[in-house]
């Protein structure tokens, strides 16, 4: 069996129960090493084969689950954050199912989440958004034309923009393009839980200054919109004057 598991955002005890456990008793582990936090690694049994997966191939990679499968022995590939976000799983799940080799999914809470926590913000506010766009710049690896930045900031949700940290310059500017106010809130989260995270808040207009002038250009998660401001709605779930299901509306 292969499992695919969640590493979570940096810190070691954010990993999941189930993958921890699964973690203590894998015969091998193939980790993203430019991702993961090594210190995950410290719970591993003896004689577990340990692959760092940063410095191979998809071929390689599922070359070595098959031998591993092969052998009769559990295989746990451990992906940064949760697998489904930029994990590059489903091309390795489809190699899998080609060859018959079993396996599962176990989620991870992703960075998004972890630098949400950082900056002590909630991303679905009443009255200012309840969308959240998880999305990229375009770089080495294409972005569909109808998902460029700009597009996707004309509905002024909230945004959060992985893997382009070096490109702040441009992210600034699709974001005004997109109509965004150059005041509009907006922060940099850089390795979310880790001993040496560090969040900047700044504006929509001074990103790529924010970034230069903290030496941030990786790792780290671009948050964007009004969520970040002071005003919002109360919202109805707990609001006296609001029923359901578990309760009724209480008079003023």
């Amino acid at each position: 069996m292969i499992h695919f598991i969640g590493a979570g955002p940096g810190a070691p005890d954010l990993i999941t129960v189930r993958g921890q456990r699964l973690m203590a008793q894998a015969d091998c582990v193939i980790y993203a090493g430019s991702l993961v936090n090594p210190q995950l690694l410290e719970g591993i049994k003896a004689g577990c084969r340990v692959l760092n997966s940063a410095a191979m191939t998809l071929e390689e990679v599922i070359d070595a689950m098959a031998c591993e499968e092969a052998a009769g022995h559990d295989t746990v590939r451990l992906h940064t954050g949760d697998p489904s976000v930029y994990g590059a799983i489903r091309e390795q799940m489809d190699r899998l199912d080609r060859l018959g080799i079993p396996y599962e999914v176990v989620p991870g809470v992703s960075s998004f989440c972890a630098a949400a926590a950082a900056l002590g913000a909630e991303y679905t506010l009443p009255g200012v958004s309840q969308t959240v766009v998880i999305t990229r710049m375009a770089g080495r690896t294409p972005v569909p034309q109808r998902e460029g930045i700009a597009s996707l900031a004309a509905h002024h949700a909230t945004m959060v923009v992985f893997l382009s940290a070096g490109m702040l310059e441009g992210l600034s500017r699709e974001l005004l393009a997109g109509g965004y106010e150059p005041d509009t809130p907006a922060a940099l989260v850089y390795k979310a839980s880790w001993p040496e995270e560090r969040v900047v808040r700044c504006t929509v207009a001074t990103l790529p200054q924010a970034g230069r002038e903290n030496g941030i250009h990786k790792t780290a998660l671009v948050l964007v919109g009004d969520f970040l401001g002071e005003e919002y709605e109360r919202s109805l779930l707990y609001d006296p004057g609001f029923s359901h299901g578990f309760r009724e509306a209480k008079k003023p």
